[in-house]
């Protein structure tokens, strides 16, 4: 399949349908050639960012994608956390057909209260309320996921309010840099982001994306650095994967495959060199329990299945224009 075709499918299939009304689904794609590899990653940026999705890159030569936790912080430190506090607000109070400030930098409490002729205290309330009908009671996302945005649209409206840096401890524990966890009793949160919830709080992430005004989550992982066998020399700091990583690697793409039924509004676009299909060593049939969910047993020698988890690109004999390409419906 030509990269052209992959991309227009993905974007009538996924980007505009399937995944905008909350499903979500892993797709494996092997360009034919390196030269293609980069190409096609910024074509899928641009078709995400076109359709409104939040385009997050993550490579395995500087995060360790072993471990789905290491992934959701590289994703958190991408993310405008404040900004989509901010929108969540503004959207949630204008559905009420309450007045925000025009201009972000006078979006405060008591600018909005001016506008809606109400006083602190009233207007407190009236946020509080929404923000619990429309944040901390929507179970779609973790109590501790929860928790930490509430603190973060809190912060947008009163920074003094809240005391002791907790957003900006917040944003540390999203990203994985905060130190102890001490500092976040005051908004309920009790534990560190790590392997055994990573995939919840990246579930929560897409879903907390869509309701702040994106169409969902975009996530492109780049697992080539599997497939180098040997560490490089000569300074480079990419990560080098043993074989027992290697497998565990494989073991969180699995997991990702298998989860499709919980997450919400994500796609997640693996890219791999063609050695990830052929090498005995590192490659997929390293790991059967991938190797059985992503192969396709079955299927026509002349025509690729578009909507298959596997797909091979070939290089398009007549490189399409961008703007063709997503004009495809």
């Amino acid at each position: 399949m030509s990269d052209g075709e992959w991309l227009s499918v993905i974007r009538r299939e996924y980007l505009q349908d399937f995944v905008l009304n909350g499903g979500a689904s892993v797709k494996f794609v092997i360009p034919g050639e390196e030269s293609e590899y980069q190409q096609l990653w910024e074509d899928l940026r641009e078709v995400a960012k076109d359709d409104g999705y939040f385009f997050a890159p993550v490579s395995a030569a500087d995060t360790k994608v072993q471990m789905v936790d290491k992934i959701f912080h590289e994703v958190a430190r991408q993310i405008p956390w404040d900004d989509l506090a901010h929108a969540f607000l503004c959207t949630t109070l204008m559905e009420s057909s309450y007045l925000v400030p025009a201009e972000r930098e006078e979006f405060s409490l008591s600018q909005i209260a001016y506008l809606n002729g109400m006083d602190l205290g009233e207007m407190r309330a009236v946020i509080n309320n929404r923000l619990r009908e429309h944040l901390t009671r929507d179970y779609s996302m973790t109590h501790e996921f929860r928790m930490a945005m509430l603190k973060l649209c809190q912060a947008q409206l009163d920074p003094q309010d809240l005391g002791g840096g907790v957003a900006e401890a917040v944003r540390e524990w999203l990203t994985g840099d905060l130190r102890l966890i001490s500092g976040l009793k005051s908004a309920s949160i009790f534990q560190k982001i790590g392997r055994h919830n990573g995939r919840d709080m990246l579930s929560s992430l897409s879903h907390w994306l869509h309701i702040t005004g994106k169409s969902g989550l975009v996530l492109a992982l780049d697992i080539s650095q599997f497939l180098e066998a040997r560490r490089l020399e000569g300074g480079d700091r990419s990560l080098y994967y043993t074989p027992s990583a290697v497998v565990d690697g494989y073991e969180v793409l699995r997991q990702f495959v298998d989860s499709t039924d919980e997450l919400h509004y994500c796609l997640i676009v693996v890219f791999a060199p063609p050695s990830f299909l052929t090498s005995e060593q590192r490659g997929v049939r390293k790991y059967d329990a991938l190797y059985l969910r992503i192969w396709n047993e079955v299927r026509d020698r002349k025509r690729a299945n578009p909507l298959s988890t596997l797909i091979r690109i070939e290089k398009s004999e007549e490189p399409a224009s961008a703007e063709a390409l997503w004009s495809r419906s």
